[in-house]
């Protein structure tokens, strides 16, 4: 290419998709990526191209682009073209898909000035590109290097072909991958049974079984999710160390983990009985909607998280045959519907302090701040109110002996629920405010208190 003609800084530098979009490592991976963007696109290409692995592979590609934010970036090409624009150059991004296909990633990225649908990088598009710019009026990434010297392609190529390297499976790794820390989470299971102060031994046992279950459900489902965000971890600060986005467990071994968890989990639940059956069903489906689509929905996926806190008390009643009051059900409502709202508020602030305008993977901006703070604040607020008109009720008057002590752990919450919100603005909150709760000595010393509390109250 004849560059002399013009200066190179009026010259159109033009990125192919190729180079652009980090290619899936494998067909598992290829699978995943386009399920996160259409599922039943990725099951259609599954069906019609399942013994023609190119065409399966071409079909998943397209399928997935139909999700720019759900692709994998070549992290070099990207810092490259932004330093070219912030010097006054311009760009253009060209690939063989459709015009609506390349258009929309080049919207999702905003940094080009041009999108191309139809044209390749091969040699015969050098025609098209001169067409539409003119002899020496671009410049063109070429797969092992660029005519710009800041565009070295080899870091983004090595990082690509590290992924597809196989994998020794490790029990480490897939403990990791398992996330027990946040089996927590299921002791709700337990509250219907310690609510009404009836801690028998059947009742027991049955709630260790909705509690086993709910955990082996739970890693199936976090096995699921992990697969659905690959590209997204990878391009989180923190969740890019998870097994499945580092490489520690392989895909293929996560997409055949994750449907044994899940058997495992609804045979143990069949152990107690229908009820926690159903209630567990209706986790699953739910977490599952939650993972495939609700989850970049403003506001839908808060509510869903705290539906999901919620089953599991309603799981911990179906199996002890003890029922959950509504002043319990409307406290777990607010004060998980406010952890949810923290954990959306924690994201944002990392992505400030990134640079970033958009959660990756999530539908919210930087801008929504603010709101979701407020949130978080005023629902956790709100869950405090119901526990103090409970300690009014009638039910605490048979339950506890002092139910002034409720008051004490209303304090509790008003201290606890009012440092979660400071320190998660100031951004040290860690992705599950229940994961932070549990490394956190001030929140289990608020934990402890609140528990004696409770049990003065009962028996003093």
């Amino acid at each position: 290419m004849d560059e002399g003609r013009r200066n190179p800084s009026e010259m159109v530098v033009v990125v192919g998709f190729d180079q652009l979009v980090q290619p899936p490592a494998n067909l598992f991976e290829a699978f995943w990526t386009a399920a996160s963007a259409s599922w039943s696109g990725a099951l259609a290409a599954l069906v019609r191209h399942a013994g023609d692995a190119g065409k399966l592979r071409a079909r998943l590609t397209e399928t997935a682009c139909q999700a720019p934010a759900r692709l994998a970036y070549c992290e070099d090409i990207i810092e490259a073209v932004q330093s070219w624009r912030a010097s006054g150059g311009r760009t253009a991004l060209t690939g063989p898909h459709d015009g609506k296909t390349i258009s929309g990633i080049a919207a999702h990225l905003g940094l080009f000035d041009d999108a191309h649908g139809g044209i390749g990088l091969a040699g015969e598009s050098d025609a098209a590109l001169q067409h539409r710019y003119g002899t020496g009026g671009y410049a063109m990434i070429a797969p092992g290097g660029s005519d710009i010297p800041s565009m070295d392609t080899s870091r983004s190529a090595s990082r690509s072909t590290s992924r597809s390297a196989r994998v020794a499976l490790s029990f480490g790794a897939v403990l990791r991958l398992l996330r027990p820390h946040q089996w927590l989470k299921n002791a709700l299971v337990f509250v219907p049974m310690l609510a009404a102060h009836q801690l028998t031994p059947g009742p027991l046992w049955q709630a260790v079984l909705a509690f086993i279950a709910f955990s082996l459900i739970a890693s199936g489902t976090y096995v699921l999710n992990d697969l659905m965000d690959l590209n997204a971890d990878r391009a989180h600060p923190r969740k890019r160390n998870r097994p499945l986005a580092s490489g520690a467990v392989s895909v293929a071994q996560g997409t055949l983990l994750m449907p044994l968890l899940v058997l495992a989990g609804i045979g143990t639940a069949l152990l107690s009985g229908p009820a926690l059956l159903g209630t567990l069903l209706l986790y699953t489906a739910v977490t599952s909607a939650y993972s495939f689509k609700l989850k970049r929905l403003v506001v839908i996926d808060i509510c869903t998280l705290a539906v999901l806190y919620t089953l599991r008390i309603l799981a911990g009643s179906a199996a002890t045959g003890v029922p959950s009051s509504m002043w319990l059900l409307a406290f777990s409502t607010f004060f998980f519907f406010s952890l949810a709202a923290v954990k959306r508020q924690a994201e944002l602030v990392d992505g400030i302090a990134a640079g970033k305008v958009k959660a990756h993977g999530r539908g919210y901006h930087v801008d929504d701040l603010g709101i979701v703070s407020n949130i978080a604040v005023s629902a956790g607020m709100v869950s405090v109110l119901v526990l103090a008109l409970y300690a009014n009720s009638d039910p605490v008057q048979m339950l506890y002996r002092t139910p002034e002590m409720l008051w004490g752990v209303c304090l509790v919450l008003l201290f606890w629920n009012s440092r979660i919100a400071i320190l998660t603005q100031r951004g040290q909150m860690h992705d599950d405010p229940l994961v932070f709760a549990a490394r956190d000595r001030v929140s289990l010393a608020c934990g402890a208190i609140v528990g004696a509390l409770a049990l003065a109250g009962a028996i003093v």
